[in-house]
This record gives C-alpha cells, structure tokens and sequence, in this order.
C-alpha cells in the first residue's frame, strides 16, 4: 500500500495511506505534494480544490469574474457532473468567455513550490483561443488572437492549428513550449510545479512531465497571480470548454 511519512507535532512520525503515489492512480505532477500533511497541519500551505458542484459569478458575492468578450457564458455542465461548461457562446474569431477566481491568490516565491492542475474538454470544434492556468487579474488575457496580459503561467492556444502551448511570462517577458494537440473528445488534465528551490517550473500532461523546465527569466516571481480560464472562438465552430474540476497547493 503506498503511503507517505509525516512528522506531528511532538515530533511522532507515522505514516498515511496516499492515492497519489498508488500505481493505479499514476499521476507524478501530486506525488511530492505534502497534501497528506496538509490535511494535518493546513498552517503549511494553501489549498484550492475546485470541484465544481456549484458556481457563483455574481458581482458582489460570487467567487468567480466573467468577462465576455461579445458573447459567451459560464454555467455548471449539463452534459459532465462537476464540470463548468465555457461556451463562447458565437463562431466569430475573438468572441468567448474568460473566467478568474480573483478571491483565491498566489504568489509564487523562492522556497514556496506551488502545484497547479486543471481537468478539461472540448465538446465542440477545434478551440483556438485559450488559456487555462494561473495569471494577473486582467479582463482581456487574450485579445486579437493573442495574449496580453503580462504575469502568467499556463497553457494556451491561439492559433488556429489548435496545438496547445505551455506559457510563461514575466512582466512581458515571456517563452513558449508546444506540447499537445487540443483534443475534442477526451478530458486532458493540464498542469504545471513551481519548484522554488530550482526556480524553474514544470508542466506536465495527464500527470506526466513533459519538455524542458521553464527558467527562472519567464516565472512571475512576486507578481500575484490568480486561476483563470479562456474559451474564445477562432471563426469556425462554437468553442465550449468543460472545466473538470482544477487545484492549486502552495507553500506558505
């Protein structure tokens, strides 16, 4: 049985079954997550975990900020349990949804290893632009086909060839890594690991790393930085995106 060592206050080590290091559950981004000691001690960290049973974007008392570009919406799916659906809500190239958490902040810092992973579907058509990831409060992440807002780590795709990116930047200074195709008939859980003594970050697809880590030049250390979701058309197909659940864990 998998299990992960702690140490209690008073200084007793004990041990604790843990599904993210268990061969069944194969999933490398959670496995040096302290999330087990968390559970013990939440003094260690924050923790965010989204599993979308219910979703409130009112303007004084919601959690969440919507921002349509022309068009689009965001409500609890349907069609998946526990998902928010995103559709842009149009065909027309620009227009769609973004949503931020602007109630639950990050920072990512040296020695503060910070964990982010979301759950994602495509239902229709070959989306274009979009982001899902962490960055700085902004209404317009993508704008004109591109992004803009400064301050982000992420996945994103704005080109019509629907190849997601794993996207970094740091007051506008910024780098790219092409990694997967957008799939649009299979949920695909997108994440990346801020390791804070490396200073570099990670991304991983489906629980497993992938290309080189991202230095230290692109991380928007000090920058505050929130979970934020596009979904906008490129001109062919009304884009919906279905959010699956997502977490984010940080180091205090």
């Amino acid at each position: 049985m998998p299990s992960r060592g702690y140490t209690t206050p008073g200084s007793r080590r004990t041990s604790v079954y843990d599904p993210l290091l268990s061969t069944a559950y194969p999933n490398s981004l959670w496995t040096d997550c302290p999330l087990q000691e968390y559970a013990h001690d939440p003094m260690i960290g924050i923790y965010l975990n989204e599993p979308f049973v219910s979703y409130n974007a009112a303007a004084t008392t919601g959690d969440y900020l919507l921002t349509a570009a022309t068009s689009g919406t965001g409500a609890i799916s349907t069609v998946y349990p526990g998902a928010l659906a995103l559709d842009a809500g149009a065909t027309t190239a620009n227009q769609g949804p973004q949503i931020q958490r602007l109630k639950a902040a990050f920072l990512p810092a040296s020695g503060k290893d910070l964990w982010f992973e979301a759950n994602i579907r495509m239902t229709t058509g070959i989306i274009s632009q979009l982001f899902v990831g962490l960055a700085a409060s902004d209404t317009t992440i993508i704008a004109s086909g591109a992004m803009t807002t400064n301050n982000r780590i992420g996945w994103t795709s704005v080109t019509a060839d629907g190849v997601l990116l794993f996207d970094c930047d740091k007051a506008g200074t910024n780098t790219t890594k092409t990694a997967t195709s957008v799939s649009t008939s299979a949920w695909v859980r997108l994440g990346f690991k801020y390791d804070g003594t490396a200073d570099t970050v990670q991304q991983y697809i489906n629980g497993v790393a992938t290309g080189a880590a991202v230095a230290t030049t692109y991380i928007p250390k000090a920058a505050v930085i929130y979970p934020s979701f596009v979904c906008q058309a490129a001109g062919t197909g009304q884009p919906v995106m279905n959010i699956g659940g997502y977490r984010v864990f940080q180091l205090r």
